[in-house]
């Protein structure tokens, strides 16, 4: 079996809140909570979540543009969370990150060329010619013409932004991109062809995505493994296939039941979820879903559940589970 060329193992990333004259330590909050999961080469693995839970925080502390406070990150067998600066800085010519604002993430007062010129300067492409043909090969490569290397980025539409940001992204031929929610900012019309896009570069180009977003359905057409996130927790893993036909987390559930069917004779039952989601500076005890979950037992005020292979390759934090499996091992 072929070792993962990502491997993620107790992730976790918690911010200071600072208060009062000195500026103290008065709580944290909690982005991240030991996350563990793992991702193949040539793979596209979805995060999905909804806003504030953690998706975002997670793809930058793996590039270590935000440093972990725990856990350790396994980049083709090699712990990067111990690398210093400068090995860190050489190893991105392997990862690279897509933002989701393609206009943000792009300088202003800097030329298409010079944009994606400049990770190939960075990392040691020193002839000008060179990189300028490179830059023209990207354009090409990403949908763009050849004259658009001179314009600035407040002359292209958003779609065109971001191909510009992907096209930065493949200068210098990486083996993983984290892509943190690339169509969000984008017209329904456009994302598609985003999308298409990056599974043909992927293709082409033998890459492997950390794909996150918000929206099932973009997560449904791009991804092969999807993981769900709830308030800084993985809450289940697998199988693109296996979520959307079989959910078994309840949080899972309520997220795909709120997602419009094509059917208009399919009739959905809706479930609805009571409350908001808790503070992650203040987190519930135990099961961190379990105040607005249909399904909370009392074991789950107290206990946290662990991520559980229930099925193959299915995995899920839920007491339900758990005590289905420890119920089986006993009649065994």
């Amino acid at each position: 079996m072929t070792k993962p060329l990502l491997e993620v193992d107790g992730l976790t990333k918690h911010f200071d809140i600072k208060g009062g004259v000195l500026g103290r330590k008065v709580g944290s909050i909690e982005a991240v909570n030991n996350l563990s999961f793992s991702v193949n080469k040539g793979e596209i693995l979805g995060i999905v979540g909804e806003s504030g839970c953690g998706k975002s925080t997670t793809g930058k502390s793996i590039l270590r543009l935000l440093e972990p406070t725990a856990g350790t990150i396994k980049f083709e067998g090699e712990d990067i969370t111990t690398l210093k600066a400068e090995e860190m800085r050489r190893l991105r010519k392997d990862m690279q990150m897509i933002f989701q604002d393609p206009y943000a993430s792009l300088n202003p007062r800097h030329t298409v060329e010079k944009i994606i010129s400049e990770p190939l300067l960075v990392h040691g492409m020193s002839s000008k010619e060179q990189r300028k043909n490179r830059v023209l090969e990207l354009l090409e490569t990403v949908g763009l013409s050849s004259y658009h290397a001179s314009r600035y980025p407040h002359q292209f539409s958003g779609g065109q932004r971001q191909r510009i940001g992907i096209a930065r992204a493949l200068a210098n031929h990486p083996k993983l991109i984290v892509c943190d929610e690339p169509v969000s900012a984008l017209d329904v019309s456009v994302q598609s062809q985003i999308l298409n896009l990056m599974v043909h570069l992927r293709d082409e180009f033998d890459l492997t995505y950390i794909f996150i977003a918000h929206d099932l359905s973009v997560v449904e057409h791009i991804s092969d493994r999807v993981g769900v996130m709830y308030l800084g927790h993985l809450v289940e893993l697998t199988e693109k296939e296996k979520l959307y036909e079989n959910p078994k987390h309840p949080y899972t559930q309520a997220l795909l039941s709120a997602v419009p069917s094509l059917d208009p004779d399919v009739k959905k039952k809706r479930i609805l979820l009571q409350g908001d989601v808790p503070s992650p500076a203040n987190p519930p005890t135990g099961c961190v879903f379990h105040t607005r979950c249909p399904m909370a037992m009392d074991v789950c005020k107290t206990a946290k559940p662990s991520l559980t292979e229930v099925e193959d390759r299915h995995f899920v934090a839920c007491h339900l589970y758990e005590q289905a499996i420890d119920d089986l091992s006993y009649i065994v």
